[in-house]
């Protein structure tokens, strides 16, 4: 089973949809964001961060990517 196949059967289970083409993308930019500011553990819990709140993903990468400018301005 594939990562695609077995989101949407989770979805599936869990009474959802499975994220659209451009959610998927979306979803792997934000855990992207995350781990590349971060940790690698950040991502998933990330992503998990933005569901709980209920942003948009579009809304919760914008969130990440400022956060990730800041942190590198500070650092540098």
């Amino acid at each position: 089973m594939n990562a695609r196949q077995w989101i949407s059967t989770y979805a599936e289970r869990l009474g959802s949809e499975a994220p659209s083409t451009d959610e998927w993308r979306l979803i792997l930019e934000l855990a992207g964001e995350a781990a590349h500011a971060s940790e690698r553990v950040a991502a998933p819990v990330a992503c998990w961060v933005a569901a709980k709140a209920g942003v948009s993903v579009e809304d919760a990468l914008a969130a990440a990517r400022e956060l990730a400018a800041s942190s590198a301005d500070e650092d540098g």
